[in-house]
């Protein structure tokens, strides 16, 4: 089963951007140890960290579908990355989030399988 799980931290890139080196190093271990924690229980499937909300474009609803400037909602907590992984349950993607630098919330969804 696959699910995303969204990363996010208030003030996520002005924290990243004044942490010193020590907690930098402590995050890439953190990501380290989930990639590998994932690695024996399913895979990664992929990820990113995300740039700065400001440089988002969102597409509204609408008959001319309107795009404005920014993230879909306004928000303290930013979204700072995401993975996907394929995992066997819910449960061990939620124990698996656990890993991930104690900085962010992760919201853990799962992806549905969409027949086209």
């Amino acid at each position: 089963m696959r699910f995303v799980l969204l990363m996010a931290e208030e003030g996520h890139f002005d924290k990243w951007d004044a942490a010193d080196e020590a907690t930098r190093q402590r995050v890439v271990a953190d990501f380290e140890a989930f990639d590998a924690a994932v690695a024996g229980r399913g895979s990664v499937v992929g990820g990113e960290a995300l740039s700065r909300p400001g440089a988002a474009r969102t597409v509204r609803p609408g008959p001319d579908r309107p795009v404005t400037d920014g993230p879909f909602a306004e928000t303290v907590e930013q979204i700072g990355g995401f993975y996907v992984i394929d995992v066997d349950s819910i449960d061990v993607a939620v124990e698996l989030a656990a890993l991930l630098p104690r900085e962010y919330t992760v919201e853990v969804r799962p992806v549905p399988e969409v027949a086209i």
